[in-house]
């Protein structure tokens, strides 16, 4: 364990003041009628529109946001790596704290943050496991080395030092060199996460940003709301 302090370096230089630091968004109204049918149609307009713009660089970066069943909440980036009709998935280590917590508590939700087009995508929904065929093909999809990554990072939990993730990993490389196969680790997998809200952003100048919301209905229709900025 590293010993910190509370105290700050009266050597430091004094950090930028953030309170004047802002942006005036000059973009289309985001309009009821032009969005369409079905939430994750839309998504994928909007998804095409951020892979396609040259200032967001990881635009299947998402941030996850989880929480105990007493309501202590967390959150975390995580890569969006498929989405279709049934919603989003993501891959982790099933005995992470978002594994775990999601294992206790299955609400999540998700922010897709494109600040250089200024849009942004909010989601709130439950999590469940993929399942073991799906996380297996997604897995063999992987570079070598994330597929050994995932064995060797007992991800969440405490450790001596990065020289113990390295000889870790480097151990697994001598085991499964590239080009050999490495099995899916049990622990590992995929969470589909369900929408049952998902709401598209959209900044304009003097904070007068457009909010849409997809509201799933207890039929599995969805309506669309808007909401105040």
């Amino acid at each position: 364990m590293v010993a910190v302090t509370d105290a700050l370096d009266p050597a430091l230089d004094p950090a930028p003041d953030p309170a004047p630091m802002r942006e005036q968004y000059h973009t289309s109204v985001l309009a009821e009628r032009d969005l369409a049918a079905h939430p994750m149609e839309q998504f994928a307009c909007w998804f095409t529109d951020a892979a396609d713009s040259d200032g967001i660089r990881e635009p299947n970066a998402m941030v996850v946001a989880t929480a105990t069943p007493d309501g202590r909440p967390s959150a975390r980036t995580v890569l969006l790596k498929h989405f279709d009709e049934r919603g989003f998935v993501f891959y982790t280590n099933y005995e992470s704290r978002k594994g775990g917590e999601l294992a206790a508590n299955p609400h999540v939700s998700l922010l897709f943050p494109w600040h250089p087009v200024a849009r942004q995508v909010i989601v709130t929904g439950t999590a469940a496991r993929v399942g073991r065929e799906e996380t297996a093909a997604y897995f063999r999809s992987r570079p070598h080395g994330s597929r050994l990554g995932a064995w060797a990072s007992a991800q969440s939990s405490t450790i001596a030092s990065r020289d113990e993730l390295l000889a870790r990993y480097e151990e697994l490389a001598a085991r499964h060199p590239e080009g050999t196969e490495v099995p899916v680790p049990p622990h590992w997998g995929g969470y589909l996460v369900a929408p049952e809200t998902v709401e598209f952003w959209q900044g304009h100048e003097n904070r007068l940003h457009d909010r849409l919301r997809y509201v799933r209905a207890p039929a599995g229709t969805w309506h669309v709301e808007r909401l105040a900025p």
